[in-house]
């Protein structure tokens, strides 16, 4: 017969080992890797937002942050890591409350996604399911829009190559 002051320290022990146990032999399974898309987004190339008062905000912006504002945006510009000689663009632009640039998209928010090639970014999206809205091309470079699955619209960009 085991002594009383021996049960919980044995059942401690016991319970320990069938956890332990269990755990070994649920971990001959690793959980799946999620395999990133072949095309990918590169940067950021703009961040647009839905303001009341876009003049009054641009200055807010102005004078506060420094951003470098001009009839209601700021051309942020950057070079490429790899690529010194390669200048980029960030764009912060606002917008009305009631512009219809952002779609049916509620969000106050639109972020401009840069990607290396748009056809091919187009095409895996619409292999997944992703409706595409309509594809402009501009002296900037080629766009298209799309939604994700909360209602935020985004705008896809393939800059114009040089």
């Amino acid at each position: 017969m085991v002594p009383r002051k021996f049960f919980v320290p044995i059942a401690i022990l016991l319970v320990g080992c069938g956890y332990f146990a269990g755990r070994a032999q649920n971990q001959g399974t690793p959980p799946a890797k999620s395999v990133p898309p072949a095309e990918q987004v590169m940067g950021v190339g703009g961040i647009f937002l839905k303001a009341q008062d876009p003049k009054k905000l641009a200055v807010w912006y102005r004078d506060n942050l420094g951003f470098p504002v001009k009839g209601g945006m700021a051309d942020f510009v950057w070079s490429e890591k790899d690529k010194p000689e390669q200048v980029g663009h960030t764009i912060w632009s606002l917008f009305p409350t009631n512009t219809t640039y952002f779609g049916a998209s509620r969000s106050p928010v639109m972020i401009n996604y840069r990607v290396a090639n748009l056809d091919r970014m187009i095409e895996q999206l619409r292999t997944k399911g992703v409706t595409v809205e309509k594809t402009e091309d501009s002296d900037y470079g080629r766009f298209t829009w799309v939604t994700d699955p909360e209602g935020n619209r985004m705008e896809l960009w393939e800059p114009k190559r040089k």
